[in-house]
């Protein structure tokens, strides 16, 4: 049985947003009186209803957090924007401390939080190596047997020289990650920073995180790619205004981060959310994944068909009607295919439209799927009226009974690959 090396209980974090408490607070000491903010319940909470409303003085940024994390878990980290998720690791790596509650973490952390952190610009890669190395209380001739490894996955060899401060953005975090993911700790914490590098070089990355995995180190990694978080993941904690709404299967947190705002990940009404979703006269109305009759789920057979509906609006006429397009993509975040209606040349009048894409059972393999929605103009090219990415998400669910497991010939466990069709075999006996 793994133990447990994070234990986060009760944590809190309250942030203060003005100056003026400072000043007040230095009166009352320099007077000799007590500090009249020393009561954390006295703060001027935003959460308060009575009273009139004032600028809020204070800001929680967690609150009564309680987790855990075992040997060799490796565990998403979830939000929205402002939910507490840097802030997390942050108490985690030690870079602030809790307002309250307690954290004991058993083992060394390696921390890749901004660009650059940790880093002294002044001095070169290669001093910066051995710095972060003697932070996380390594030897140094631990740092040296690792040298070359790093400098190798980080690709700056011919800059490892050079100060640290005329690196671009993407050397840094190449060379961040590279010491962070390469050194001797135990637990390896990553906020999304991967974001910086190219194609090639997340790729690198998400490969060097499994390998960690795999290796019984503990990884908390932080992202919005939902689908990166689903690849590399198993369990997800999501984090909402500060506090823990679920701490479960990284399949469930992901659905339930879709369904953040009343939204559901499955059917969206975009304008009663707030959310204008437009461009060129147009506009992305609503959207929904359906079973074969119509009806929004969010969970799908793999065996049956299923389509996506969308509405959108046209503010004026055109000789051309713009195509809708819908892109889907895996849980890796890699497209499965894109598509439109074929030979769509009519004439539009101003009015809403509305799109069906039928999809096909025994297409997919089971696993979480985004749903990206556009609609396009051919006008001297191509000119997008709208994109909204990951619009929606559906799961696609193997019920694992006995018409399949026929099909599956006694193989267990998840099926690899991306498409899982039923093809036509013919097998006979030639002699």
């Amino acid at each position: 049985m793994s133990r447990p090396v994070i234990q986060v209980e009760n944590v809190s974090k309250l942030y203060r947003l003005t100056i003026s408490h400072d000043f007040n607070r230095w009166w009352h000491r320099v007077r000799g009186k007590e500090d009249p903010y020393a009561k954390i319940a006295l703060t001027n909470d935003r959460s308060r209803k009575d009273g009139p409303q004032k600028e809020p003085s204070y800001a929680w940024a967690l609150k009564d957090l309680s987790f855990q994390v075992n040997q060799g878990d490796v565990v998403g980290v979830i939000g929205r924007n402002g939910a507490g998720k840097s802030t997390l690791l942050k108490i985690l790596s030690r870079v602030t401390m809790p307002t309250k509650g307690e954290i004991r973490v058993k083992g060394r952390i390696a921390s890749l939080l901004e660009v650059g952190t940790g880093f002294h610009q002044e001095l070169t890669g290669r001093e910066n190596i051995y710095l972060n190395g003697a932070i996380l209380g390594m030897r140094r001739r631990e740092i040296t047997r690792k040298l070359d490894e790093i400098v190798d996955f980080s690709g700056c060899a011919a800059y490892l020289d050079t100060p640290v401060k005329r690196y671009s953005s993407g050397m840094t975090v190449r060379l961040a990650f590279a010491v962070a993911s390469h050194l001797d700790a135990e637990i390896l914490v990553i906020d999304e920073v991967l974001a910086v590098g190219d194609g090639e070089f997340q790729k690198k990355c998400l490969g060097k995180m499994n390998d960690v995995a795999t290796e019984g180190r503990t990884l908390l990694f932080v992202s919005h790619n939902m689908g990166l978080v689903s690849s590399l993941c198993k369990r997800a904690i999501l984090l909402e205004e500060g506090t823990l709404r679920l701490d479960t299967h990284v399949t469930e947190a992901v659905m339930s981060y879709y369904t953040q705002g009343k939204a559901t990940p499955f059917h969206v009404r975009f304008e009663e959310l707030g959310r204008k979703i437009s461009g060129h006269g147009a506009t992305l109305l609503e959207a929904a994944v359906e079973d074969a009759d119509g009806k929004p789920c969010a969970e799908i057979d793999i065996r049956n068909p299923f389509q996506i509906r969308m509405r959108y609006r046209l503010d004026h006429g055109s000789a051309r009607a713009p195509y809708p397009n819908l892109q889907v993509s895996d849980n890796t975040g890699a497209y499965v295919f894109v598509s439109s209606p074929p030979g769509y040349r009519a004439a539009a009048e101003a009015g809403v439209y509305e799109s069906v894409c039928r999809i096909p059972g025994r297409l997919l393999n089971d696993g979480i799927y985004f749903v990206g929605l556009a609609l396009t103009y051919v006008e001297k090219g191509i000119k997008v009226a709208f994109y909204e990415k990951d619009a929606l998400c559906v799961n696609l669910v193997d019920p694992l009974d006995e018409t399949l497991e026929v099909e599956r010939n006694g193989y267990s466990g998840p099926m690899p690959g991306v498409v899982r069709p039923k093809l036509d075999w013919e097998v006979k006996h030639c002699l």
